[in-house]
């Protein structure tokens, strides 16, 4: 019944903050008006149905899309690593989507294949840079058991792909170093309705994938023996898991640049909203919160006055860092948060 309430209150609070997103900008739109075109399509000012409907929807699906990718993603690696700081972010699982764009953007756009780029093209490339990150922590994780071991490599890897990246910068041009430059600093603006059609239905699979696959999160979380002695395959789950998590953080990285901080941050805010382990509940409780957070942090971003927008990264870190250094204070050492 507890569970019943926090969910109810979480979902009134995402459709809160999603109409504010919608309400908030330069333009003021009456918020009848907003639900009239949400709903209808249709509104007094043609210019209101523009602005709504490829502006500031778009964004706000964005948020919604990215905050559940990344917290989910970020529950699933603090679960099969059984290490509080795992996450998308600090396992350069993200790093690693941020060199395949960079090889598209910077490498194949020098090249003068720039018609070549296409929405699917930048997704693929942004997973495949997360996957070669995810299998040699995969790897590694297959050789050395211990967690912390594996957060630090993790943390060496996504070093390593910033020094490509660092390359990269170092002999393109002007133009698409600058591109390159903006997209690292995450945007939520940035994403258009074809994008959308894009980043969907790959967020959708990711979560697909990762809902099959909570039942075996539950018996890792109890440790490797105890999942065998479930019948688990461990191996192949663990696929399956970083394929998943590969797919979502890609896809967000792709259109939204690397976003920090959220897939470490909100896992912990929901196992204390909630007080479980149960992965089953904390999947479904890390849909909204994420959501929650990422529009939240779209409004935060957003500079009353002057129109202008900070960079999505910059707020996220602002409620990240410190909720993650209260958790870990509160719970005076770190191996007690899961």
């Amino acid at each position: 019944m507890k569970h019943t309430v926090l969910y109810g209150i979480l979902i009134l609070l995402l459709t809160v903050c999603f109409l504010m997103v919608l309400f908030t900008g330069n333009l003021l739109i009456p918020l009848r008006e907003i639900l009239c075109i949400l709903l209808t399509g249709e509104s007094a000012t043609d210019e209101w149905v523009t602005v709504v409907r490829e502006f500031r929807l778009p964004k706000a699906l964005t948020a919604v899309l990215s905050g559940c990718a990344l917290s989910v993603s970020g529950l699933q690696m603090q679960t099969v690593f059984r290490n509080p700081l795992a996450g998308p972010f600090v396992l350069g699982i993200s790093a690693g989507s941020t060199l395949g764009v960079a090889l598209v953007l910077m490498g194949v756009a020098a090249a003068g294949f720039a018609g070549a780029i296409g929405n699917w093209t930048v997704v693929l490339a942004s997973f495949l840079g997360a996957g070669g990150v995810l299998f040699l922590i995969f790897s590694v994780s297959l050789r050395i058991r211990d967690v912390m071991t594996i957060l630090i490599l993790g943390i060496m890897f996504g070093s390593i792909t910033s020094s490509l990246i660092n390359v990269l910068q170092f002999f393109s041009n002007e133009n698409l170093l600058k591109a390159f430059t903006v997209w690292t600093m995450g945007s939520l603006q940035s994403v258009t309705g074809s994008q959308l059609k894009v980043m969907i239905p790959c967020i959708l699979a990711g979560l697909l994938v990762s809902l099959l696959n909570v039942k075996n999160l539950n018996a890792l979380l109890l440790g490797e023996n105890y999942a065998r002695s479930l019948g688990v395959n461990v191996t192949v789950s663990r696929l399956w898991i970083f394929f998943s998590t590969g797919i979502l953080a890609g896809s967000v990285t792709a259109f939204c640049g690397p976003i920090g901080f959220i897939g470490i941050a909100v896992p912990h805010i929901c196992r204390m909203l909630f007080r479980t382990a149960d992965q089953r509940t904390l999947f479904f409780a890390c849909i909204p919160t994420g959501a929650v957070v990422m529009l939240v942090s779209d409004l935060l971003s957003t500079l009353p006055g002057n129109g202008a927008v900070l960079p999505v990264n910059s707020v996220t870190a602002f409620i990240g860092i410190p909720v993650i250094i209260w958790i870990i204070v509160r719970n005076h050492k770190i191996s007690s948060l899961i």
